[in-house]
């Protein structure tokens, strides 16, 4: 896999362009699981600000996903028999992972971001095992997900997961647990190191104690004691006093406002845009910046930043297209989106377990860390992994109903799927729907196109003076869509978007 170097030298500035297909469907991928071909047609030709308006207020409207039954239930409302308590936990949390991740296949921004955010505030299910404390913290991302940023990150902290996940039921008045105050500074707000000291952690502790009321039912959502918060004098960030939770929220956005939001900003760019932040070929760092004074001027609001960034001549730069490597959930769902093959509730858990086989376990990164994206998700046996589930997924799609392969490939030539004569006119529209950039040169199409024709014997296109061969009348055409798929799954440019 090819390391990309950030070149990308394109200002701020709004793109005014009308979107041609590769822009449109690069704004898709980039702000959701990408679209139909139907969807990035209808984008074609419009103007990026507008169409960026419509993505980013469809992303604030949209509700979070429905309460489940079970959303507020404690121990006592599981068997007390432990297999059969077991066997209802884990079904509880199939059901929410499925009206989720549906969630996020169809809510292009909104659930991209609550997905980010999973990985920024993070929290692991093996720290516990109460699936009310799961949705309440789903909830939370979503409700916050393109909202204001200190609002999220004061309503974080005191979820029940989190909570369970950073110690902060166990950080007592007279024995404070430092686990949460640094993670707050460290990985959520500030950045490792930056603008804060070891005595800061120990005072916000301190200030964060309290939140300790376990309950004695299990799963009971945790509670404020007085008695067990600190109410000596701290000396937070250079400001003295009585502080508690909110006095901490406060100082920190007031003392460190602009290491916030660099520290954000350049979060979000890595994740939009591009996963080399600080590399001098380009300009990223004045990107992020402007991004950082916007974000300031609109007191931690994250729809302005994003609006800015995805209607900005940066974001629709030829050098931001294509450099980002799928993460396993992209993998599967662009190919979803992009394709509209049917599909039911047992391909979306499919595509789930097949995602946790490729590290990436729905709610569930491997550290508080999470999943460091990109790079990492490519090694031999991740890729191997890659080809063999994709490869699996198109097979089970084929045996299903072939048609919708040539159906497929017909939405992406129109007319010319119905009247050319010469295939390797529609297998490159195939192509260069499913692969960002194309193939890497001529070379790699003619090998893409032979693959493509191999169902098809010469005299039907090829000689003679009237070739019979189109996508729309062969035999063949579901096969050769197929076939092609096939391959361009194995190709290297499949694994960015």
């Amino acid at each position: 896999m090819e390391y990309f170097i950030n070149c990308n030298t394109a200002s701020l500035a709004p793109y005014n362009t009308p979107l041609n297909r590769s822009k449109a469907a690069h704004l898709y991928r980039r702000l959701g699981f990408s679209a139909s071909a139907q969807t990035i047609d209808q984008a074609e030709g419009q103007n990026a600000g507008s169409l960026v308006d419509t993505l980013i207020n469809q992303a604030l409207a949209q509700p979070p996903v429905t309460a489940p039954t079970w959303a507020d239930w404690n121990g006592s409302n599981y068997p007390e028999d432990d297999e059969q308590r077991n066997s209802m936990v884990r079904q509880q949390r199939q059901e929410f992972s499925l009206a989720y991740t549906n969630q996020m296949l169809n809510n292009n921004l909104r659930d991209r971001l609550s997905f980010f955010w999973s990985n920024h505030f993070v929290t692991e299910l093996k720290v516990y095992e109460c699936n009310s404390f799961l949705y309440h913290y789903i909830d939370c991302l979503q409700q916050n997900a393109i909202g204001n940023f200190k609002t999220f990150v004061s309503e974080i902290g005191l979820t029940d997961a989190m909570l369970y996940y950073l110690d902060g039921v166990y950080n007592n008045g007279h024995n404070p647990n430092e686990n949460y105050a640094r993670e707050l500074y460290e990985l959520f707000t500030l950045g490792e190191g930056n603008g804060y000291t070891e005595e800061d952690i120990i005072e916000t502790a301190r200030a964060l104690t309290g939140y300790v009321e376990r309950g004695e039912l299990g799963c009971e959502s945790v509670q404020f004691r007085d008695d067990r918060h600190d109410t000596d004098s701290k000396t937070i960030l250079g400001q003295t006093g009585n502080w508690g939770y909110d006095d901490v929220i406060d100082i920190l956005f007031e003392q460190r406002a602009n290491e916030i939001a660099e520290f954000i900003c350049r979060k979000l760019y890595e994740f939009f845009v591009h996963p080399d932040s600080q590399d001098a070929a380009g300009n990223a760092q004045t990107i992020i910046s402007g991004m950082a004074s916007t974000f300031l001027a609109n007191n931690f609001e994250i729809a302005p930043v994003l609006s800015q960034l995805f209607k900005s001549q940066h974001f629709f730069d030829d050098e931001a297209i294509g450099v980002i490597i799928k993460s396993p959930f992209d993998i599967y769902f662009n190919l979803l989106n992009e394709s509209s093959f049917t599909y039911d509730d047992v391909t979306v858990s499919s595509m789930i377990n097949y995602s946790a086989l490729l590290s990436q376990e729905l709610f569930n990164p491997f550290d508080v860390a999470g999943w460091q994206r990109d790079r990492s998700w490519i090694n031999t046996n991740f890729m191997i992994g890659r080809w063999l589930t994709i490869e699996s997924v198109l097979e089970e799609f084929f045996n299903a109903d072939p048609e919708q392969f040539r159906s497929f490939g017909l939405s992406l030539t129109g007319m010319d799927g119905m009247t050319s004569n010469n295939p390797d006119v529609i297998a490159r529209a195939i192509i260069d729907f499913i692969l960002p950039k194309g193939l890497l040169n001529d070379s790699e199409y003619d090998k893409a196109y032979t693959v493509f024709r191999s169902d098809v014997q010469d005299q039907y296109y090829e000689g003679g003076s009237t070739p019979t061969w189109t996508l729309q009348t062969s035999m063949e055409g579901p096969s050769q869509v197929y076939l092609l798929m096939q391959y361009l799954a194995r190709q290297p440019e499949f694994q960015l978007k």
